[in-house]
């Protein structure tokens, strides 16, 4: 997924600000596309310029306020165009494994801590994705769109409940090593 397209697809869920949007990134998008408050600004700029994207009309123009933005034909074409292209997987890339790997062969020091580390962390980021499942999509919410944005949750409950199950095997296998 690209920036631009993550913008794209928050602005046709809201007009929103760029505030706004810096803030929902942080609540939600970001749990799988994260971005700076800097980096929004700069695509907000660039996707204006391309007219994919237009600030909306203020009721008294003042100097510091927030402009609001909405997305136009030409942006949501853009969205729909890369949503029906053909994408291959990233192929994984984690600090953790390579350490690991590492450790096989110049020593463990501070890695049993670090998995550990990261284990509480992973069961955080799940128990926080469990609460957002148990709050935002209760039983009978299945519009289209409730049931793809459930789907993008429940890969995170799924990916979060992989690496706590790892996690806490790979914690057992150092209990073992000699």
């Amino acid at each position: 997924m690209s920036l631009p397209h993550a913008i794209l697809t928050a602005l046709l869920e809201k007009p929103s600000s760029g505030l706004d949007l810096t803030r929902r990134f942080d609540r939600s998008i970001g749990y799988f596309w994260s971005a700076t408050h800097q980096q929004i600004y700069r695509e907000l700029g660039r996707l204006e310029a391309e007219g994919q994207i237009r600030a909306l009309a203020t009721e008294q123009p003042a100097r510091g306020q927030k402009k609001r933005y909405e997305v136009l034909p030409a942006g949501r074409a853009e969205l729909a165009r890369w949503t029906a292209t053909s994408q291959d997987p990233k192929p994984l890339r984690d600090t953790m494994l390579l350490r690991l790997r590492a450790a096989a062969v110049v020593g463990t020091d501070g890695i049993e801590t670090d998995l550990r580390h990261h284990l509480a962390l992973h069961q955080r980021q799940l128990t926080e994705y469990e609460e957002i499942e148990k709050r935002d999509f209760p039983p009978g919410r299945d519009s289209p769109q409730d049931r793809l944005q459930h789907l993008v949750l429940r890969a995170g409950i799924d990916l979060e409940t992989f690496w706590t199950q790892w996690l806490t095997h790979a914690i057992e296998e150092f209990a073992e090593l000699p």
